[in-house]
């Protein structure tokens, strides 16, 4: 294994450290033969770590997110001919429930308490939103703690259990095919016909860092976009470019995209 050749085309800071880190676990797997396991990382986060483990044949490597959809999953780097069932998932799941009829809560009101325990953001997966609580994905190793040290939403007081994976509340996505031609494959042509709003729209959003690009954040509208890129905004869904096409007889592209609600 190649380091310096394998990391050589990350850029930044962060995405240097990500590879380092996931380099020397895929050395420590094979070295060891035991799989080896990262903390929750984003898409942006995971591509950053698929692009250098790509290159190592000597591992393979699975997501655990809890569930097929799941935008933060924990990656397990295995050996090859590594048995692979014999592999254990490194995620529970919490459930909690309170009595929030007088205390209106949401995403960053649960992430908050339960980074308040004195755990780190990487520990956590994702969290599923309930009528009267969350379920959480967390990583194994913390399981415990939580169900001892998570106690409370505000001042609201919780009542926590662990469930299976399959208990997940996951609602099914829904998925819009778009057929259009944009006049080039810049970032806000695209997004805007993504999102059914105009160009100039677009533009004022990508600027105002609303808008990331392959999950990572974004503030120039003329980025180019190219097939199997995904587009997000917070709350709006994702918008994934399915399929760029020939030149119409006007000069404009064709393209497929799905938009994912």
């Amino acid at each position: 294994m190649n380091k310096e050749q394998l990391l050589g085309h990350l850029q930044g800071e962060k995405e240097e450290v990500i590879g380092a880190h996931v380099f020397d676990l895929a050395r420590i797997a094979w070295e060891t033969n035991r799989p080896q396991t990262t903390d929750f990382y984003d898409p942006y986060e995971r591509k950053v770590a698929q692009s250098v483990l790509g290159g190592i044949p000597e591992v393979g490597v699975i997501y655990q997110g809890g569930y097929k959809q799941a935008e933060r999953a924990r990656l397990i780097i295995y050996p090859q001919f590594y048995l692979m069932e014999t592999i254990q998932s490194s995620i529970r799941v919490l459930e909690a429930r309170g009595n929030f009829a007088f205390q209106e809560v949401g995403h960053g009101d649960y992430l908050g308490s339960i980074l308040g325990t004195g755990l780190k953001r990487a520990k956590i997966g994702d969290l599923i939103i309930l009528q009267d609580g969350c379920q959480a994905v967390v990583a194994s190793e913390v399981a415990d703690y939580l169900l001892s040290n998570w106690t409370q939403v505000h001042r609201v007081s919780i009542s926590l259990r662990e469930i299976d994976e399959e208990q997940l509340a996951v609602e099914p996505e829904r998925i819009k095919e778009i057929k259009a031609t944009v006049a080039s494959l810049r970032l806000d042509a695209v997004a805007a016909e993504g999102y059914s709003t105009s160009r100039s729209k677009m533009v004022r959003e990508i600027k105002a860092e609303k808008v990331k690009l392959n999950w990572k954040p974004v503030t120039n509208p003329a980025l180019s976009i190219s097939q199997g890129d995904v587009i997000s905004i917070r709350g709006r869904g994702r918008v994934l470019v399915s399929e760029v096409g020939g030149t119409t007889r006007k000069g404009r592209t064709s393209i497929v995209l799905h938009r994912y609600y």
